[in-house]
């Protein structure tokens, strides 16, 4: 560039009198024009594109796997570019046990943990989501979930750093094993694979199982191996992890359920400008209700094809046996009332509609 106006002054035809005047003066402007260039270019540079690692434990294919694909698509699309997400998929870059602390520590920026992980983080009140029978269905979930209880819920994380932004289901589940379950006498005795909850801990205890606390990344071979005899799962997870080539017997006891919390870092998000934010919350917004939506849809097919394996006999517990597993469970409520919180189990039932003594 100086050289540029350098020349473009030495070749104006002028009388010569005035000839060097000018080009001094044409000289002194240029660097000008330079010095305000070089003011000018952090402003005109192109603005650094910025990065969300998504790391998150489900396999490809499953709704939350498709979701999270579909977030990154609108997230990067409605910031015109100026975010990148970047998706770690099935325990690639972290294992369930891990994860939460990398998030914490920056290290990624977004996760969809089940719920039952933040118990261990030291917020019990998500433990509520354990209990069993506590939902009838989706419907009752959402009313819960969408509603007051959902919103106290995610303040509470804020205290650990982490920001709450929907939350996603994964289904209803259910008990599986080597030997045929019926009713809840039959779990007795059962190492069962579960996620690091005292809820569901209480809740294996209460049927007389012994409860092994496993990453969801370990549990298949684990099952395989015979470290542990069982596992509760939704129908994705049992059809995504290929459980039923190592599980003979599976009972459709629809106990619990099984949902994730799609979180950020908080010094993250709330150092993003209002624009960027209002981006990714449209494209989160959208990619909630797919998960939702393919989750309902494709428990149904995960079921199917299941059945169609051959390797695992499925069996539907009587309405006389259901009400057994129901009896049976009510005494985890009241165990983990004081864990969780009396308050909040109070909230919860007012939002379903239920007395405590309905449940």
């Amino acid at each position: 560039m100086p050289n540029l106006i350098a020349n473009l002054a030495t070749n104006i035809p002028v009388p010569g009198a005035y000839h060097r005047v000018i080009k001094k003066a044409i000289r002194l402007g240029a660097a000008l024009v330079l010095t305000l260039l070089s003011l000018a270019m952090p402003a005109l540079a192109v603005e650094k594109q910025m990065v969300i690692k998504f790391s998150h434990v489900a396999a490809m294919g499953t709704p939350k796997s498709k979701a999270i694909e579909h977030f990154k698509q609108l997230a990067e699309r409605n910031t015109a570019g100026k975010v990148r997400v970047d998706v770690y998929p099935n325990s690639t870059l972290y294992k369930d046990k891990d994860e939460l602390e990398a998030l914490q520590m920056g290290a990624v920026q977004m996760l969809a943990p089940t719920l039952s992980k933040f118990g261990p983080l030291g917020i019990r009140e998500f433990e509520v989501f354990d209990l069993p029978f506590l939902f009838d269905d989706r419907t009752a979930l959402r009313r819960v979930v969408d509603g007051p209880v959902g919103q106290r819920l995610f303040g509470i994380l804020e205290t650990k750093g982490i920001r709450g932004l929907a939350y996603w289901d994964m289904g209803f589940k259910m008990m599986s094993a080597n030997r045929p379950i019926r009713v809840p006498a039959d779990m007795r005795g059962l190492k069962v694979r579960i996620q690091g909850s005292k809820v569901i801990d209480e809740q294996m205890r209460t049927l007389g199982a012994n409860p092994q606390v496993m990453s969801f990344s370990e549990m298949t071979q684990a099952l395989q191996s015979g470290v542990v005899d069982g596992a509760e799962n939704p129908p994705l997870n049992f059809y995504s992890q290929k459980v039923y080539e190592v599980q003979k017997h599976l009972a459709v006891t629809e106990h619990g359920y099984m949902g994730f919390a799609v979180i950020v870092n908080k010094r993250f998000w709330d150092g993003l400008s209002p624009e960027i934010r209002s981006g990714l919350e449209a494209a989160l917004a959208e990619a909630t209700r797919m998960n939702n939506t393919l989750t309902e849809r494709e428990s149904a097919e995960a079921m199917q094809a299941i059945a169609k394996t051959g390797k695992t006999t499925i069996y539907k517990p009587t309405p006389q046996e259901m009400a057994q597993w129901r009896q049976a469970l009510l005494p985890v409520h009241k165990k983990m009332e004081e864990r969780i919180g009396k308050d909040l189990l109070a909230s919860v039932y007012k939002g379903l509609g239920k007395a405590p003594d309905q449940r």
